[in-house]
């Protein structure tokens, strides 16, 4: 074994850990701490930025990255901007201007000056987070390419070095909901760390030091330096003949459709989470990531017993059951109801989006499995969030009208808002246990 693949697993490890625990420090707070500093009412497109990126990195990775530099430097420069950014954001959401907009008390628009010109400050804050999310979101598919290239047992291997992953993003939450909240003498909090610009600060040192950290991993030349620009490849051209299958095509479209509900539950339930009196928002929305963590480990059980079919059908079924959830828990006593919700992540994400990606693997050939499975997160990751946080917007401007939807004055207002997107979710299972039926390509047990 050369010097640099002398403790890969570890180094691989912290790689995973500080990248997911950077996303973790502001993706379940921002839209809180956007409406609480005069940006209320363009905080659902904070949550267009990291699907733009996605649509992006496909073709970021396919003409720069996988040609022109060695991967650990193109990390390494993508984290370094992705923190400066960062750091930019608690300078412009402090700032201080004339107001555009309310929303009974509160100040929802502003107009401010920075850096020479004048902004309205919701805009120019979300400006910067979408250049964040450009530099950010390239980096899961290379440090995941980056890993298999130097795990000769990627298959195994990969899992346990994602899972610190998920815990980094966990132990973000957590930092966030319990290390930055500001207490008074008798342990009332004062100011919740969700509301606090220090969350991003976190954010942007941990990226300029994993940026740096990043100069110290294995040497990964670039895989086709050298190499003409395939443009069918990046286009997905092979993998879009796939959707004249008539299966492949709805699980496609459905994929599609079923992250537009999804998108709302990361931009807008904490909102209510917040109406309901929730301490330590941050923590408890991780209590999905915590099971879903758990059911990686259960994956192979569920693939044996249900098959890719009826786990697909399951995860959209437990997607409409988590907004009935919401909806019914939308009062000051349907903690439980919620918690139960946020607890059905896991399923949701592992039977639907882990699932699909096995399901993708298997229905097609191996001389196109990369483009299908890039154009699955370009559908789901991009399209579909990116769609999704545009509904959500417009779903919240009519169902809360003048009424802040973080008051108690909203909880009577907020099953409106769930109900629709239940009933989104409950039409594509509906429509996948109709019309999905894998081909002996894909999977083997129905």
């Amino acid at each position: 074994m050369s010097s640099d693949q002398q403790g890969v697993m570890p180094k691989l490890s912290i790689l995973m850990f500080i990248q997911f625990f950077i996303w973790g420090t502001w993706y379940l707070s921002v839209s809180l701490y956007m409406y609480e500093n005069g940006m209320g009412d363009v905080r659902y497109y904070a949550y267009t930025a990291g699907p733009l990126g996605a649509i992006i990195a496909p073709f970021f990775t396919g003409l720069i990255a996988d040609r022109f530099f060695n991967t650990e430097k193109v990390l390494a420069t993508l984290f370094l901007l992705a923190g400066g950014f960062m750091m930019l954001l608690p300078v412009v959401g402090g700032l201080e201007g004339e107001a555009l907009a309310t929303q009974g008390d509160l100040v929802t628009s502003m107009e401010v000056s920075f850096l020479g010109a004048t902004w309205v400050k919701g805009e120019l804050f979300n400006y910067i987070i979408l250049a964040h999310m450009l530099c950010y979101m390239p980096t899961l598919g290379l440090t995941a390419s980056l890993a298999f290239h130097h795990m000769p047992k990627g298959s195994t291997q990969f899992p346990m070095v994602r899972l610190w992953g998920t815990i980094g993003w966990i132990v973000a939450g957590f930092t966030i909901a319990f290390a930055l909240r500001v207490t008074d003498a008798a342990g009332e909090v004062i100011t919740k760390g969700e509301l606090r610009p220090e969350q991003f600060q976190l954010g942007g040192i941990a990226a300029v030091l994993l940026g740096a950290f990043c100069f110290f991993l294995p040497k990964t030349p670039a895989p086709k330096k050298g190499q003409a620009v395939d443009w069918g490849t990046l286009f997905f051209v092979d993998a879009w003949r796939q959707l004249m299958r008539p299966s492949f095509a709805v699980f496609m479209i459905g994929s599609f459709l079923v992250c537009i509900p999804l998108a709302a539950y990361y931009a807008s339930l904490q909102q209510q989470m917040e109406a309901m009196a929730f301490s330590n928002i941050a923590a408890w929305k991780n209590v999905g990531t915590f099971i879903e963590a758990g059911m990686m480990f259960l994956m192979p059980f569920f693939f044996r017993r249900m098959g890719v079919r009826w786990m697909i059908i399951a995860g959209i079924g437990a997607w409409a059951l988590r907004y009935v959830l919401f909806s019914l828990g939308a009062s000051p006593e349907g903690f439980w109801l919620v918690v139960g919700g946020i607890a059905l992540h896991g399923f949701c994400y592992d039977f639907f989006f882990v699932t699909g990606q096995v399901y993708a693997d298997q229905a097609t050939g191996p001389d196109i499995r990369g483009q299908v499975q890039s154009m699955l997160i370009f559908f789901t990751q991009g399209l579909g969030l990116f769609f999704g946080a545009l509904a959500a917007n417009s779903l919240a401007g009519k169902t809360f009208g003048d009424v802040p939807s973080n008051t108690a004055a909203a909880l009577e207002l907020w099953p409106d808002f769930w109900w629709p997107l239940a009933g989104l979710a409950a039409l594509i299972m509906v429509l996948f246990i109709f019309l999905f039926r894998p081909d002996p390509m894909g999977e083997t047990k129905a």
